[in-house]
Parts: structure tokens; C-alpha cells; sequence
């Protein structure tokens, strides 16, 4: 046999290919005016450069007038430079921060629905409790629990919940803040 190609047998050796992504992880943090559009104008310019965002988060900030829209891209470095820099002209975008070389706090949320057999209930809520998650509904067969986090984490605790049956589950993109001067 001589078949080329990802778990083919070539020989009675099993061939696999490997991926290896060389790709940096960007957070890229956008402070825009709060007005219609400037969110479909920003990801149609990274969608158009063949980027894929693989989380996206907006919120209005402290002050009404302004939004924050943090996203998160993997991508060649001088690519990415490049997107940041065309982010940058566009009329309603106040400042674009990249917050890959710096110090800053990320985290996201979640919330999931448990299936809470009979007996199970003090297992759940204990493992909950490890991640500093809560508890925000609770039902006959299930409970609903909040956790905010990393996405290691929040990877971690759907993990040990599994085996019990998760219901459903929903998650919101990256949000991501400088930290303080020390």
C-alpha cells in the first residue's frame, strides 16, 4: 500500500500530517464613537484581509458617546500591524490599542446549563464553587451557572461538567483592559 495523506497506511506505517500554527494571538482593543455601522465597517475590513475573528465583544464605555470593541485575531504580526494601521483612518475610531505586547487582564463569560441528577447536586455545586463560579438558577433537573474567566478556564469547568450533561451552554467574546501602573 502506498497511500499519501493524513492517517493513510503506508506500509503498515500510519502517516499523520501535523499543523503548526505559527499565527500570534491578538487582542486588539478599538475605542469608537457609539454611533450606527462603525462595527460593520471595522469587521468587514478584517474579514477582507482574510482574517477570521475568533471572539468579538462591544459595549458602550463610561461614557455614552464611545464603544469598546475589543476582538481577538490570530495572524501574521506585520499583517495584523497592517489591519490595525487601515482600523485606525476610519472616521469613528478614536484609538486602536494592541494589547499583545503589554500587561492586561482578559477575561470572559459564560453561562451553562446543567443536568442535575438526583444525588449530583453537591458534586456540582462543588465544583463550581473551586472555579469561583455561581450558581444563578436553580431548577428541579438542572441548574444554570455563571463563570467569568479565561477561556482556560472556563474550558477547564465545562470539562468536569460534561460527564453530568450540559444542557446548553453560551459564551461571549474577549474583554480586555490594560492593567494599572505599578
Amino acid at each position: 500500500m502506498a497511500y499519501i495523506g493524513a492517517g493513510y497506511k503506508v506500509d503498515n506505517f500510519k502517516i499523520f500530517t501535523v499543523a503548526i500554527d505559527y499565527f500570534m494571538r491578538h487582542v486588539i482593543s478599538i475605542l469608537v464613537e457609539n454611533k450606527a455601522g462603525v462595527l460593520a465597517r471595522i469587521t468587514c475590513l478584517i474579514s477582507g484581509r482574510g482574517f477570521n475573528i475568533d471572539s468579538l465583544a462591544v459595549g458602550e464605555t463610561e461614557n455614552p458617546a464611545l464603544s469598546r470593541i475589543t476582538l481577538v485575531v490570530k495572524g501574521d504580526d506585520a499583517i495584523v500591524e497592517q489591519v490595525k494601521k487601515q482600523i485606525g483612518k476610519i472616521i469613528d475610531v478614536i484609538k486602536v490599542i494592541d494589547f499583545t505586547d503589554e500587561a492586561f487582564v482578559e477575561r470572559d463569560l459564560m453561562l451553562l446549563k446543567v443536568n442535575c441528577p438526583v444525588g449530583k447536586r453537591g458534586e456540582i455545586i462543588e465544583i463550581v464553587d473551586i472555579f469561583r463560579g455561581k450558581i444563578i438558577d436553580v431548577g428541579l433537573k438542572d441548574l444554570v451557572i455563571e463563570l467569568a474567566g479565561t477561556e482556560d478556564k472556563l474550558e477547564a469547568m465545562t470539562n468536569l461538567l460534561r460527564p453530568y450533561g450540559i444542557k446548553e451552554l453560551v459564551q461571549t467574546g474577549s474583554v480586555a483592559i490594560a492593567r494599572g501602573t505599578k
